[in-house]
């Protein structure tokens, strides 16, 4: 269950970057699941989980939710999975939703509805 959704966060992070991303994305940004470090597939599988749960405890009304509201869930788990893996990780691995660029916010909002439709 962990690697399968961890696949789903995965694969819907490089859908979206390749939507989203403005020019070539980074290689790392689309690496693939097989290719992609320990922990990030770890952070990938944790933070579907918690968008899972809270759909389920939300008895799906987050259908309601907006875009944004979607993405920042996204980003504020994501967060927290980075400051798990790193002791002290750069800034722009933490920045606050307001911070983040476009093309970010829109996967992290992507991310959220695809889990959704998993469920």
């Amino acid at each position: 269950m962990q690697s399968e959704n961890g696949r789903i966060f995965r694969e819907a992070w490089i859908s979206g970057v390749t939507k989203h991303y403005p020019g070539e994305p980074k290689s790392g940004y689309v690496t693939p699941w097989e290719e992609t470090p320990a922990w990030e597939r770890e952070a990938a599988a944790a933070v579907c989980t918690q968008v899972a749960d809270f759909i389920r405890v939300s008895n799906g009304q987050t259908s309601k939710l907006s875009r944004e509201q979607k993405g920042r869930f996204v980003a504020i788990c994501w967060t927290a999975q980075i400051y798990k893996h790193f002791e002290d990780p750069k800034p722009s691995y933490v920045a606050d939703w307001s911070d983040l660029p476009e093309w970010q916010q829109q996967t992290d909002a992507d991310i959220f509805e695809a889990i959704e439709q998993t469920r």
